[in-house]
């Protein structure tokens, strides 16, 4: 195997879960054309997560190696619904949803993706096109048996839910977009692995050489154990302020921070990042600067190199209780004319969950206002005020505080 060929391997396998089938897609680059690299976005929300990255950081890579990458926006399969995961049957979105969620995507992919080697395709292109008996040829080509292997389907199902008949349908339509497309390869998260090898078995069948499947983790969110998502609160959006960025990921525990280095940057290389960790670990490196030099990086892709080092400085600026804070973003908070007192503004401000865990905070001499240490539970703000809130090293905001109507 070239050198060549052993580089590209090792990009291509960094943060991967799994590759089906390894010596595949070995022999395809061997053969020295741009291959077609395939990922489904289904438009059920229309912003986009660090967690959406992992997938778009591998088609960048792949971009990188000089192959074409094709981002199937599933406007058809949106109207299903993806059962993935699912406990119950997923309220499809309408035409007009999936659209106007469709239309946002764009000016955020090319935060990642290079525009000139970017395919944006639509399923429905395909699917529009197809008749009633289309679909029933094309939903023989599998078993419900084989459908109830799906740990999700096979819970459901041993659980006395309902599935839904088309519910059935989604990996089916899903695999023949591979055909469609043509793909070489596609992406996934774990979760999507039976879906990812439906492709597989579709291309065999329409006489297609089957698609290389790469499936990569779920990226945990800022509270380390569930995975990033919108619903759950744990996000960091692409589309956020460089400061929210920087703030966000300095949240994060040292634990997660090597797993999202490996995720998420394209500036540290795995031998360097494994140098890093032998030095925090032993007490060489501050972890905080390890993981202040990856919130500087996700910043700055999003949103841009200045507007990362001012964001970075606003956050030395509270973490020293140094430098100019009101580089801060300022959120106007709602409070009584009257006021209100400490712990229930830390808990207005989402700084602690609720006033008892506030005033546990303030009795630990961890609550700061404009970098002084407060520990009177009894003391008022009232609408005018504005400082810099700060439960701990990591929480902290910008707040002026408006009366309430």
């Amino acid at each position: 195997m070239t050198a060549d060929l052993q580089d590209a391997l090792a990009i291509l396998g960094r943060g991967t879960a799994e590759i089906i089938k390894e010596e595949e897609l070995r022999e395809r680059l061997r053969q020295g054309r741009p291959l077609r690299i395939k990922a489904g976005f289904d438009p059920t929300a229309p912003d986009l997560h660090l967690g959406h990255t992992v997938l778009l950081n591998k088609m960048r890579q792949f971009q990188d190696l000089g192959h074409r990458v094709i981002f199937l926006i599933g406007d058809f399969t949106g109207m299903i619904g993806d059962p993935t995961g699912k406990n119950v049957t997923r309220k499809p979105l309408s035409r007009e949803d999936v659209l106007a969620n469709a239309e946002t995507y764009a000016a955020q992919v090319y935060k990642v993706l290079d525009r000139e080697r970017t395919e944006v395709r639509f399923n429905s292109e395909w699917f529009d096109k197809m008749s009633a008996a289309d679909m029933i040829r094309l939903a023989a080509q599998h078993t419900v048996a084989r459908m109830l292997e799906r740990d999700d389907f096979a819970r459901r199902y041993a659980a006395h839910q309902p599935i839904a008949i088309h519910e059935f349908l989604y990996p089916l339509v899903q695999g023949y977009d591979s055909v469609a497309l043509q793909a070489d390869v596609e992406l996934g998260g774990t979760d999507q692995k039976f879906n990812l090898l439906m492709g597989r078995t579709l291309q065999e069948h329409f006489g297609q050489p089957p698609q290389i499947v790469l499936t990569l983790p779920l990226l945990e969110g800022l509270d380390g154990v569930h995975k990033m998502s919108k619903s759950l609160g744990n996000y960091i959006g692409i589309d956020e302020p460089a400061i929210d960025i920087v703030t966000k990921t300095m949240r994060i525990d040292d634990d997660l921070m090597w797993r999202w280095f490996e995720l998420l940057s394209f500036e540290v290389s795995l031998d360097e990042l494994a140098r890093l960790r032998h030095d925090v670990e032993n007490g060489v490196l501050n972890p905080r600067d390890v993981k202040l030099r990856l919130a500087r990086e996700l910043a700055a892709r999003f949103q841009g190199a200045a507007a990362a080092e001012q964001a970075v400085a606003a956050w030395k600026a509270v973490v020293s209780g140094q430098g100019d804070a009101s580089l801060l973003p300022l959120t106007e908070l709602p409070v009584p004319a009257d006021g209100l007192r400490l712990p229930a503004l830390l808990t207005a401000a989402g700084l602690t969950a609720s006033n008892s865990e506030a005033m546990r905070k303030l009795k630990e001499r961890a609550v700061r206002i404009d970098g002084g240490v407060v520990e009177d539970p009894h003391r008022v703000f009232k609408p005018g005020f504005t400082g810099v809130l700060q439960v701990g090293k990591r929480h902290f905001v910008r707040v002026h505080l408006v009366q309430a109507t």
